[in-house]
């Protein structure tokens, strides 16, 4: 048996069900069959798929991509084939694989995640996970999720029209990520994810210009994990809801530390580019900790740390 699905492994906390505590994270992984041959999708507790929007969008300008100290910055731009596409095609050849199926949705206005909640529901999708913090739109995108009211807002359309348990993925740019969560946790959400990319731009000397088609992007990667991990800290404090951590994991240790500051899974992002068989790596690392510290389940490891200053 491999260690990705070891019971041992099995995160079970609310609505968050998966057999191991490893995610892709949205937006590095595609539509979950193009990288089918050299990162499998069942070594995963759940793949959160591209980004998409009710309608197709053909994405920003290139370049899209440059690497940065410590990470990269892109600029896809959420290029898309829509919603209606996503439902018809994209979703049917993930029905064979043993995994949590995480679509990721977006919008230019409130209204576009209410009517793609619609068109989901009754998909085969496990959760919905509604992304309020893409750097990369010039409309919509981070500046909904800066505001308590307009999460209220896209949480509770989204909550009454499909029955699909809920995610969000909250941007790091806000002052006070407890008044975000409360907002949606009042209004139906089941599971936090946090965090998305930081705003980023770079310049080139030579030619005077930004790099990237779009001029700024987004930053992830190994040198967002600190702050990832306070955020993670932050939202413990404010919620008993499920929490998925991400930002700079790339290592069964770098999971570990998020879970130990009351994370209950982890998302893989920008070291899929590095290494695709991150997940397997992570649940052999994950196993061989537990026994090393007479941890029985992973749920154990889930807050030991923040609650010995917070409780």
């Amino acid at each position: 048996m491999l260690a990705t699905d070891n019971p041992r492994l099995r995160v079970s906390r609310g609505k968050l069900q998966l057999k191991n505590p490893v995610l892709s994270a949205s937006g590095t992984f595609g539509y979950g069959t193009e990288l089918q041959d050299i990162a499998h999708p069942e070594h995963y507790g759940g793949i959160a798929l591209k980004g998409i929007t009710l309608k197709p969008r053909s994405g920003n300008p290139p370049p899209r991509l440059v690497e940065a100290v410590g990470g990269v910055i892109n600029s896809v731009g959420l290029q898309n084939d829509g919603v209606q596409d996503f439902v018809e095609k994209k979703v049917i050849p993930l029905q064979s694989y043993n995994t949590t199926i995480i679509a990721n949705i977006n919008g230019v206005q409130l209204e576009d995640y209410w009517m793609m909640a619609e068109k989901l529901e009754g998909s085969p999708i496990d959760y919905i996970e509604i992304n309020v913090s893409c750097p990369n739109l010039k409309e919509g995108g981070v500046e909904f999720g800066k505001s308590p009211k307009s999460i209220a807002a896209i949480v509770s359309g989204v909550r009454k029209r499909t029955t699909i348990p809920l995610m969000l993925k909250l941007t790091p740019q806000v002052t006070d990520i407890k008044e975000i969560i409360k907002a949606a946790e009042d209004n139906g959400l089941d599971i936090v994810t946090l965090i998305n990319t930081y705003p980023a731009i770079v310049i080139d000397i030579n030619t005077k210009k930004p790099v990237l088609g779009n001029i700024r992007g987004g930053f992830s990667g190994p040198a967002v994990k600190p702050m990832a991990i306070n955020l993670v800290w932050e939202a413990r404090k404010a919620t008993k809801l499920p929490i998925v951590g991400m930002g700079g994991v790339c290592s069964w240790q770098d999971a570990v530390e998020f879970m130990l500051a009351g994370a209950d899974a982890v998302a893989v992002g920008t070291w899929h580019f590095i290494n695709p068989g991150i997940a397997l790596e992570i649940a052999e690392g994950l196993m061989a900790y537990m026994d090393k510290n007479g941890f029985e389940s992973v749920s154990e490891i889930t807050g030991y740390t923040w609650r010995q200053y917070n409780e």
